[in-house]
C-alpha cells in the first residue's frame, strides 16, 4: 500500500515547485563522444543520459541480417550507481523491454530501407536516475540519430504524462512516479505528431487519458525545439571556427 504522502503544496504547486503543465529543467549537448558517429548528453531534471550511435555497419552475424534494410538494435542500460540502492549490472527484464521498444520505435522514423543488410547500433547509458529515464533516452537516442547523419524522418522526442491526486499533470518526478496513480510516456515524430511508443503504467479513465496524452503531447513539443536548438548550437559553433 502506497504511504499517505502529499504531492500538492496549499498553493497547487508541486513538491519541487512546478505547476502541472510544467516540465522539469532540461539540458541537452550534442557530439560528446568523438568515438562515436553521433552522441548526445541528456539531463533530464534529476535523470543523466547519454546516448551513442555506431553505423551503419554490417550486421553480424550475418543471419540477422535483412537484406531489404537495416535493423536498428538499441540498448538500454541502467548503470548499477544510478539509483540510491545499487542495481546489479548487466540487462535485466525490465532493460530489455525497454530496449525491444525503443528500437521499435526509432525504426519507424530511421529510412531503413537506404541501408540493406546493415546494422545501426543506439546505445543508451542512464548516468543518473529520477524518473522517466525512457523518456530521456529516447530523447537523447534521438538527437544522437541527427548528429551521427543517419537519414531521418524526424527527430524522435520522448515525454510523459501522469495522474497524481487525481490530477493529471506533465512530467512526473521521483516521488510522483513512486507515489503517483498513473504514467503515461509517449514518443512521436513531431512533424506528423504520429505516435512511434506509448506505454502506461496505473489506471485512467478515458477523459483522463485523453487530457493525459494531449499533455504528453504538449511537452513533446516544447523537448522538441531544445533539441533542434541544441544540433544546431553544435553546427553553428562548427561553422564559426
Amino acid at each position: 500500500m502506497k504511504p499517505d504522502i502529499k504531492l500538492f503544496d496549499s498553493d497547487g504547486k508541486r513538491l519541487d515547485g512546478r505547476k502541472p503543465d510544467e516540465l522539469r529543467e532540461i539540458k541537452i549537448e550534442v557530439g560528446v563522444l568523438h568515438r562515436a558517429e553521433g552522441s548526445c548528453y541528456l539531463e533530464w531534471g534529476g535523470n543523466k543520459a547519454i546516448a551513442a550511435v555506431y553505423g551503419p555497419r554490417e550486421a553480424i552475424p550475418r543471419h540477422t541480417q535483412n537484406p531489404l534494410r537495416a535493423i536498428i538494435n538499441a540498448r538500454y542500460n541502467m548503470a548499477a550507481f544510478s539509483v540510491e540502492d545499487r542495481k546489479r549490472p548487466g540487462p535485466d527484464r525490465r532493460s530489455r523491454e525497454i530496449s525491444k521498444v525503443i528500437s521499435e520505435a526509432l525504426a519507424k522514423i530511421v529510412l531503413t530501407e537506404r541501408f540493406p543488410r546493415a546494422s545501426i547500433d543506439v546505445n543508451i547509458e542512464i548516468l543518473e536516475a529520477e524518473a522517466g529515464t525512457r523518456c530521456a533516452g529516447l530523447t537523447a537516442a534521438g538527437v544522437a540519430l541527427a548528429d551521427a547523419g543517419i537519414p531521418i524522418r524526424d527527430i524522435p522526442v520522448a515525454c510523459a504524462a501522469g495522474k497524481i491526486e487525481n490530477q493529471v499533470v506533465l512530467d512526473l518526478g521521483k516521488d510522483e512516479d513512486n507515489h503517483g496513480d498513473a504514467d503515461l510516456p509517449i514518443a512521436i515524430s513531431p512533424r506528423t505528431n504520429e505516435i512511434l511508443l506509448m506505454q502506461m503504467d496505473g489506471h485512467l479513465t478515458l477523459d483522463e487519458f485523453d487530457t493525459a496524452l494531449e499533455l504528453a503531447m504538449k511537452g513533446c513539443h516544447i523537448v522538441s525545439d531544445l533539441q533542434k536548438k541544441a544540433i544546431l548550437k553544435k553546427y553553428q559553433n562548427i561553422e564559426e571556427v
